[in-house]
């Protein structure tokens, strides 16, 4: 029989990644949620880096890497 996580009353658990992502316009490295509800603008020079879709979001810069679930 297959391992099956169990969830635990009252724990809220995300369903999404973080990912660090770099401005293309300033080099800045800002974390984003991977399924943001809002645009999610640079802290440094104001350009969007990422728009929500319903679902994932679409992100429009380079994405360095996956960061682990906070």
């Amino acid at each position: 029989m297959a391992y099956r996580p169990t969830r635990v009353p009252g724990v809220i658990t995300m369903s999404g990644n973080f990912y660090s992502v770099r401005c293309s316009d300033c080099e800045n490295e800002q974390t984003v949620f991977g399924k943001a509800s809002t645009e999610v603008a640079c802290a440094v020079c104001g350009t969007t880096l990422a728009r929500p879709t319903g679902g994932k979001a679409e992100i429009d810069h380079e994405i360095v890497e996956t960061v682990e679930s906070r």
